[in-house]
């Protein structure tokens, strides 16, 4: 099953970042694994400290969103920290329309929500 991870994973500093494979995560099955992945992440930190990258993303559809709000959920229960980054413009809307941008802390780059962290 790691051989088919839909993520890019890199421990840096006690902060996991997670990038995603896919330009559009828009599929049933995909967001579930991926759900999955991030959660077995969050579950074997004491206090787990995650940057999730969009930078290779152009779409997402809301059961994406779904996940999210999930993973944010299990962060927060373990008083865990959670940044996104790099989110496309368009993308950024729908986290506006959805109030999605007042639940979560979104940075421009990758290094700027790892700095947020420290």
């Amino acid at each position: 099953m790691a051989g088919d991870s839909r993520l890019r994973i890199r421990e840096a500093d006690g902060v996991t970042q997670v990038e995603f494979v896919d330009r559009n995560i828009l599929d049933e099955a995909n967001i579930q694994a991926i759900g999955e992945e991030i959660g077995s992440i969050i579950e074997g930190a004491p206090e787990p400290k995650l940057v999730i990258s969009f930078s290779n993303v152009d779409h997402l559809s809301s059961a994406a969103l779904g996940a999210l709000i999930t993973i944010n959920n299990k962060v927060r229960a373990k008083s865990g920290a959670l940044r996104l980054s790099n989110i496309d413009p368009q993308i950024y809307e729908v986290f506006m329309i959805t109030r999605l941008n007042k639940i979560f802390e979104i940075h421009d780059s990758t290094e700027q929500a790892v700095e947020s962290l420290a």
